[in-house]
């Protein structure tokens, strides 16, 4: 990982317009927190690598997600968003949210599944589900260029299917808030344990981008640390990812009834402060190649940290939301049948072998299967049983 004060020299008439502005705002209002670098590289309008025109996911991109993998893991998330509509009662106008949506693949099978429709992605035909009569599809997507290339995808699908900014423009949403690698690209405060906390700033030294640990930035930090009973070695370096809390407080609001289905890489907070993690989990993903440095490309790399799941169960019981699931993903998908799917293309694919290689990635250890995993939380009576938790939930372990 990063080293502390470690410096990266640039000449600045060669930056591109991004790295020019975050060094012009240094140099107006002083070093900035590791946070604001990091919601400049990945969300500065126009610039940042999530809202450029040239942001890109799946093979020839960055980075990809499990949606990429195989359409069997959209049919399966769409099993278990059935499955949390009957729990509701059935309701006539039942919507899903889903949060950053990407290429949009996601979407593209859940709605294919639920129609039955042969998939474009080589599913086969089956009947239409009841639900699909029911569904409204919206995705908040802060991209207008990826928006209109979700457009473009999920063109059969125009019926159903409605864009937003923010989820701040929804309100008495009855369904399930969905995301799938979302939490991770939240820009995060860096800290690092000397003789007391410190927080990592940016700042420059001629034409070199500096580290600068100083105080910490909020107290928030402070209480974050003691709330989840944190005590940093010397020389311990790490993440604290406060907009989780506004994330959930946003979700609230405009939830009036349902689930928050969240898939992510992340850990319960003992076991992401633990001591052999004392570099933290900051990476960065330039052309699918892990970068250790995030003040590299900048804008023109993802930069990630993984989730503390347990800061996303106790903020959103602190909001009346229950916790009802939580496991790794492949454990999660093999609760919901995916041995079945396997099966129905072993009966239907010329091409299986290749097919249930992709599909291992979703499911197997040392796989998506085992660093994703999957959190579900509920706004409403009860606390419903959900068939994903079936074979093991560890809900208790955070």
């Amino acid at each position: 990982m990063l080293i502390a004060n470690q410096f990266h020299s640039y000449n600045v008439s060669a930056m591109n317009p991004l790295k020019q502005k975050i060094i012009q705002k240094i140099q107006t209002e002083g070093p900035i927190t590791f946070r604001t670098f990091m919601e400049m590289a990945l969300y500065e309008p126009e610039l940042g690598y999530y809202i450029s025109q040239n942001a890109k996911i799946g093979r020839t991109g960055d980075f990809y997600t499990s949606s990429h993998l195989h359409p069997v893991f959209g049919a399966m998330i769409g099993k278990q968003i059935e499955e949390m509509r009957e729990i509701m009662g059935k309701p006539s106008d039942f919507q899903i949210v889903e949060m950053g949506s990407g290429a949009g693949y996601l979407c593209k099978d859940m709605l294919e599944y639920y129609k039955g429709a042969k998939g474009s992605r080589g599913q086969g035909a089956r009947e239409e589900r009841e639900i699909y009569k029911h569904l409204q599809y919206i995705i908040v997507e802060l991209n207008p260029t990826m928006r209109d290339s979700q457009k473009n995808l999920l063109s059969d699908f125009s019926d159903k299917v409605r864009w937003v900014s923010s989820i701040k423009k929804l309100r008495n949403i009855k369904g399930c808030i969905l995301s799938n690698e979302l939490l991770d690209a939240f820009p995060v405060h860096l800290v690092e344990m000397e003789d007391e906390i410190k927080e990592i700033f940016v700042g420059i030294e001629g034409e070199r981008l500096i580290e600068i640990k100083q105080k910490p930035s909020t107290d928030e930090i402070y209480s974050y640390l003691k709330e989840f009973s944190i005590e940093l070695p010397k020389g311990y370096r790490t993440e604290i990812n406060l907009k989780i809390k506004e994330w959930l407080n946003e979700i609230n609001n405009s939830l009036s009834e349902g689930f928050i289905f969240t898939i992510d890489y992340g850990y319960p907070a003992w076991d992401y402060y633990s001591e052999d993690r004392n570099r933290g989990t900051l990476l960065c993903y330039h052309k699918h190649q892990v970068v250790e440095d995030p003040y590299q490309n900048i804008g023109e790399q993802d930069i990630t940290a993984h989730v503390n799941f347990s800061a996303v169960k106790k903020w959103g019981e602190e909001l009346g939301i229950k916790t009802l699931g939580f496991c790794q993903q492949g454990t999660f998908l093999m609760s919901l049948g995916i041995d079945e799917a396997i099966a129905q293309i072993h009966k239907n694919s010329s091409d299986y072998l290749f097919e249930v290689a992709r599909i291992k990635k979703l499911i197997l250890p040392g796989t998506m299967g085992e660093s994703h995993k999957v959190m579900t939380q509920y706004k409403g009576k009860g606390e419903p049983e959900l068939k994903g938790f079936s074979m093991k939930n560890q809900r208790g372990k955070l």
